[in-house]
């Protein structure tokens, strides 16, 4: 059997306007070269299933770094860190696009990287992938995970923080993207999703949606009652593949990286 193995680590590192931001980063161990990952984490915060996933993703074979975008409300348990958050009117779109275009050139620097960068997110993090996929440069494929309200019915919901509806700057996506939904979800709705595609094939984005019966939202995270097997299994290995075909993530058989 060939060796397997990864480092897993935290990190701090400069983030949006050189802020220091913490950051949990895992890579399989081997020359490589191997493709990165930025995890943008969900809404209840940068908790142990975020990390449990940032792990998931090197054992395919991926460096794979996580932000923790509530860094900047102090220490603390995810709950507690997570409601600071909130009570100050939440993430601010610039310091989430500003610590993943830091995390993405903290993977491009490393001596085994590849220069490929992929990017998933979950809830609010599918939202931010949308949001990047759109704005930053240098992102190769992106993965929406039931983002929510990348459609905005009500304009009062825009914020100085959140200041666009994600969708009104289709125009400017510049990564294909497969996005992945419940159909039971009520943010996503179904009619968000539909608009949502409606708007990529106007403009002729690269894009695959799959969409689940049975399943609401957050149907990965075992950790939690909404979890489905049967549509995480598949949707995860629809993920492995679309990374595959554009982050070019095969390695040598050496380097003993699990499939």
């Amino acid at each position: 059997m060939s060796y397997e193995g990864l480092i897993a680590e935290s990190l701090t590192i400069p983030g949006h306007r050189g802020e220091p931001v913490e950051m949990y980063y895992s890579r399989p161990l081997g020359a490589g070269p191997y493709p990165g990952v930025v995890l943008i984490h969900h809404a209840p915060g940068w908790d142990e299933w975020t990390r449990e996933v940032v792990r998931r993703i090197a054992h395919h074979g991926y460096a794979c770094i996580s932000p923790h975008l509530y860094s900047r409300y102090g220490p603390g348990s995810p709950d507690d860190v997570a409601a600071r958050a909130r009570s100050s009117g939440g993430m601010r779109d610039d310091e989430v696009m500003g610590d993943v275009a830091s995390a993405a050139a903290y993977l491009r620097a490393q001596p085994q990287a590849n220069g490929k960068i992929g990017i998933i997110g979950f809830c609010s993090g599918g939202r931010h992938v949308y949001l990047a996929a759109c704005t930053l440069d240098g992102i190769d494929a992106a993965v929406d995970c039931w983002g929510g309200n990348v459609v905005v019915d009500d304009p009062s919901q825009l914020t100085d923080a959140r200041p666009v509806a994600p969708i009104t700057l289709t125009s400017q996506m510049k990564a294909p993207l497969l996005g992945i939904f419940g159909n039971e979800d009520r943010n996503p709705t179904v009619e968000h999703v539909n608009a949502t595609e409606e708007e990529l094939k106007k403009h002729g984005k690269s894009y695959e949606f799959l969409r689940y019966d049975g399943a609401g939202h957050g149907f990965f995270a075992w950790d939690r009652p909404n979890y489905r097997q049967e549509q995480s299994v598949d949707a995860w290995t629809k993920v492995w593949a679309f990374y595959e075909q554009h982050l070019s993530s095969k390695v040598p058989a050496a380097a003993g990286v699990a499939s």
